[in-house]
């Protein structure tokens, strides 16, 4: 089993092996005090792991109690939140008690700012059945909900207390799901790996999993050891997403998958500043067949007016300017900001 250790404001491990599922009561009791425990799931993954885990936290002793939502985006809102309150009071979760996600990124999300906000907060563990939410999305703290201005615009700072990552849950991923999680492990090697980029481009992942899985995580967890709340380096893990959720808003919330927002938002800023000079000469083709050898894809048709116009309310923008991500070529990447006539001149090159 392979244990990376987060030193932020709580430190906390993530453990990454095949078949921890029903392992985790065993491995949660030794990360938390209470044996009193709400699941937070969605419809999809509830049929093929809630039993296991329910089992497992019972036969370590825990009382446990589950919610299960609707799969996709919309579960992501405060009508949600709300419900997920109300649920936690109706089973008399206390302060000293804790959630459980047990899903992917919108699971993870909703439980993570729940224990931020729910008695002024309370502990969570995070159980991540995807790719894209094992990679990314588990680790490091954000959590957030979506508002009808834009994606992930409330949320909270909240770690976990642990990290659960079976592997084995990956096969039961279709296709699509799968290269949707792609789209974030192809981030991580244009912004901080050369190597992984480069092994990512011969578009067999699956060979490599447990490894690919550990090298992202390592990536975030440097990353936000250093840059905790998101004022200086941790930006650079938003390489790709400021048009990312200006694509998914444009396209309605649930109707283009998060991970395949940010590989064709990470094509189409690297080609847009290749354009301008500020990326090296044949990096935007370089990452659009690493893109195709992982069934992503790379360009949304979009207006250039609805792409700024949708993009501008990104939480990196301060006053009149923009904080952007760009990758003068795989594995180097910096923070640039633009005044937003030179975010502008950019998008007209897109």
């Amino acid at each position: 089993m392979k244990k990376i250790t987060v030193n932020a404001d709580t430190s906390y491990d993530i453990l990454i092996e095949g078949g921890l599922l029903k392992q985790c009561g065993e491995l949660i009791s030794q990360a938390v005090k209470s044996k009193k425990c709400a699941i937070v799931t969605d419809d999809n993954v509830d049929g093929l792991y809630g039993d296991i885990v329910v089992k497992s936290l019972e036969n370590s002793g825990f009382t446990v109690s589950k919610l299960v939502v609707p799969h996709g985006e919309e579960s992501k809102s405060h009508r949600q939140l709300i419900a997920l309150y109300n649920f936690l009071c109706e089973n008399d979760i206390t302060r000293t008690d804790f959630l459980i996600a047990l899903g992917g990124g919108v699971v993870g999300d909703l439980t993570g700012f729940c224990a931020a906000t729910y008695l002024r907060g309370i502990d969570y563990v995070q159980i991540p059945t995807t790719l894209l939410a094992q990679v990314d999305s588990s680790v490091g703290g954000k959590t957030a909900v979506n508002i009808d201005s834009g994606k992930n615009l409330v949320g909270a700072f909240k770690q976990p207390a642990l990290v659960i990552t079976d592997t084995d849950t990956l096969s039961t991923l279709s296709e699509e799901i799968y290269a949707e999680g792609m789209g974030e492990v192809v981030k991580y090697g244009m912004i901080r790996s050369l190597p992984l980029f480069e092994k990512l481009s011969e578009g067999s992942s699956r060979k490599y999993l447990d490894e690919i899985i550990a090298q992202c995580v390592g990536i975030k967890r440097n990353v936000v050891q250093n840059d905790e709340f998101d004022t200086g380096e941790r930006m650079i893990l938003n390489f790709g997403h400021t048009f990312a959720h200006a694509i998914e808003k444009a396209a309605g919330y649930g109707n283009v998958p998060h991970g395949k927002a940010v590989a064709m938002g990470m094509y189409m800023i690297t080609s847009a500043a290749e354009k301008q000079g500020k990326v090296k000469k044949g990096t935007a083709d370089r990452l659009k067949k690493c893109l195709e050898a992982n069934s992503l894809p790379h360009e949304y048709k979009i207006s250039r007016d609805d792409l700024y116009r949708l993009s501008i309310g990104d939480k990196k923008r301060t006053s009149d300017k923009i904080r952007v991500i760009i990758c003068a070529e795989p594995g180097n990447c910096e923070i640039i900001t633009l005044s937003l006539n030179e975010y502008r001149e950019l998008i007209n090159l897109v």
